[in-house]
C-alpha cells in the first residue's frame, strides 16, 4: 500500500544538514517593490521543492531567489486587481500534501526529523506555497485572458514551425480487455484467516506485538518493514471495507477483526486518531491461487477468444456478459488511460502485461490468453483486442488538430506571461545581495538597484 521515495528523502536530509549552520542569522536576499525576501524564504521554498521531487540543474539559490522574486510581481499585481482563491480547496490540497509526505517517509515524526520543522510548520509551509501558487495561477489566467483559435490560425502557426519545433506525436493505440478473475479455494482463504486469528491470539495474549508479527508476516511490503504502521491517513486513502473497521476502532490494546478487500485479508490495530485522520497497524495475508484455477480460466479464455472469431458473438457482447473488470465491462471493454482520460494509450503508459501482448497485434486482432498483474496485487487472466493503431508522426493539421490547437494556445499564452514580466521588471524596484548577482537568471531583465 505504500511507497517511499528515499531519493527525495535524502535530499531533504542532506540539503536540511547542509543550510543548518548558515541558518543562524538571516538576510534579506532580495527586495521586490516593497517586499523582502529573506534567506529563510529562499531555504524554506527549497525545502518544499525537494519534498516534491524537483531537480535544481543549477544553484538552488539562484533558481528559487528568483523563483520568488517572479512570484512577487504577481502577487503584488494579484492583491491590486483583487484576485480571489478558495481557502477550502487549498486546505484539501495541503492536506492531499501532508499524506504524501508521511507516505513517503513513513511517519509525520520522522518528516519533522527530517525537516526540522513541527508538524504545524510544515502544514504552514505547505499553505503558503499552494496557496501562492493558485493565486499566481489564476493571475496568469487574467493576464492572459482568452486566447482565440481558429483554424486557419493554428495553420498558419503550423507553418511557421521548423521542421525540429514540429511536435512528434508517438504512437498511440486503443485497447479493448475482458477480464477472468479466478476463484480462490475456500481451503486457501481459511488458511489465511487461521493465519490471522493466530497472530491475533499471540498478540492478545501478550506473546508478541503487533508491530513484531507486522514485520514477520504481513504482505504489506510499504508497511511491514514498519512494523505494519500506515501513518495519519484519511477515510479516502483506504479500501471502504479497510477504512469502516480502521475508523470505528477505540482500543489500541484490541485488534480488529478480519477484513477483506480487494488487497486480502487483514487485521488492524489503532495508534492514535486526530481529527478526521487515523494512525493504525495492519497486517496483510494474501490467498494463493491454485494453478489449476489459473490454466482453467486461460482455457476458457481461448474458447471465448476462438467464439468470437467464428463470429459467434461480438467481442464486445463477451465483455458484457462475461468479464469480471468492472472498471471496462460496460465500456465495451475499453480501457481508459488515467493520465489523460483518454482511451488512447501509448505503449509504455498501458500496462506492461498488457503492452507486451498488444505489440504483437494487428489492427482489431484478438490476442491469446494472458495472465497479469493487477495494481491492488492480484492476477487475473486476460484477453485483449487492439481496436485501433496510429503510428509515430509528426503532428499535421488534418490529423492532430488538437495537439496542434493545445500547442499553439501554450506559446501565446506563454508569450503574453513573458511581455507582462519583462514590464514589470521595468518598472519595479528590485534590489539583490551582492553574493547573488552573478547568478545565471531565466529572465535576465532585472534591473537592480544598488544598495546605499
Amino acid at each position: 500500500m505504500k511507497r517511499f521515495i528515499l531519493g527525495t528523502i535524502c535530499a531533504v536530509a542532506l540539503f536540511t544538514a547542509t543550510f543548518a549552520q548558515d541558518n543562524i542569522i538571516d538576510r534579506v536576499e532580495w527586495v521586490v517593490g516593497d517586499k523582502a525576501i529573506l534567506r529563510s524564504d529562499i531555504e524554506e521554498a527549497i525545502q518544499y521543492w525537494l519534498s516534491n521531487d524537483r531537480k535544481f540543474e543549477s544553484d538552488p539559490y539562484c533558481v528559487v531567489g528568483e523563483d520568488l522574486a517572479v512570484q512577487q510581481l504577481f502577487l503584488h499585481q494579484a492583491a491590486l486587481d483583487s484576485v480571489v482563491v478558495d481557502e477550502t480547496q487549498i486546505m484539501r490540497m495541503v492536506d492531499r500534501q501532508m499524506d504524501v509526505l508521511v507516505q513517503r517517509i513513513g511517519s509525520m515524526e520522522k518528516a519533522e526529523e527530517y525537516l526540522k520543522m513541527s508538524s504545524s510548520q510544515i502544514r504552514e509551509m505547505y499553505r503558503e506555497q499552494i496557496y501562492n501558487m493558485n493565486t499566481m495561477s489564476k493571475m496568469k489566467d487574467k493576464i492572459v485572458g482568452e486566447i482565440k483559435v481558429t483554424p486557419s490560425l493554428v495553420r498558419r502557426f503550423y507553418e511557421s514551425l521548423s521542421q525540429d519545433s514540429i511536435p512528434y506525436v508517438p504512437a498511440q493505440v486503443e485497447v479493448q480487455i475482458l477480464t477472468l478473475e479466478p476463484e480462490l479455494d475456500r481451503e486457501e482463504v481459511e488458511r489465511v484467516k487461521s493465519d490471522l486469528r493466530e497472530y491475533t491470539e499471540r498478540i492478545n495474549n501478550g506473546e508478541t506485538s503487533f508491530s513484531t508479527m507486522a514485520i514477520l508476516y504481513s504482505q504489506d511490503p510499504g508497511s511491514a518493514r514498519l512494523g505494519g504502521e500506515l501513518g495519519f491517513t484519511g477515510r479516502s486513502h483506504f479500501a471502504p471495507e479497510f477504512a469502516n473497521v480502521a475508523f470505528n476502532l477505540t482500543d489500541p490494546n484490541k485488534v480488529s477483526k478480519i477484513v477483506e478487500t480487494e488487497y486480502g485479508f487483514h487485521i488492524i490495530q489503532l495508534i492514535e486518531k486526530r481529527g478526521d485522520k487515523v494512525n493504525v497497524r495492519h497486517i496483510l495475508r494474501v490467498p494463493r491461487l491454485s494453478n489449476k484455477n489459473i490454466k482453467d480460466n486461460l482455457v476458457k479464455l481461448d474458447s471465448i477468444a476462438s467464439d468470437i472469431k467464428n463470429d459467434l458473438f461480438s467481442f464486445e457482447e463477451a465483455v458484457l456478459h462475461l468479464s469480471d473488470d468492472k472498471d471496462t465491462r460496460n465500456n465495451y471493454g475499453i480501457m481508459f488511460n488515467k493520465m489523460t482520460s483518454s482511451p488512447r494509450f501509448e505503449m509504455q503508459e498501458l500496462p506492461v502485461d498488457v503492452a507486451r501482448v498488444v505489440d504483437e497485434l494487428e489492427e482489431g486482432e484478438i490476442s491469446s490468453p494472458f495472465t497479469m498483474r493487477l495494481d491492488n496485487g492480484k492476477t487475473v487472466c486476460a484477453i485483449v483486442k487492439l481496436k485501433s493503431k496510429v503510428d509515430g508522426h509528426k503532428a499535421t493539421p488534418k490529423d492532430d488538430y488538437d495537439t496542434l490547437k493545445e500547442l499553439y494556445k501554450s506559446v501565446k499564452s506563454e508569450e503574453k506571461v513573458q511581455l507582462w514580466i519583462e514590464n514589470k521588471q521595468k518598472t519595479t524596484y528590485v534590489r539583490i545581495n551582492k553574493d547573488s548577482r552573478d547568478c545565471k537568471f531565466l529572465y535576465p531583465g532585472w534591473v537592480f538597484y544598488e544598495d546605499k
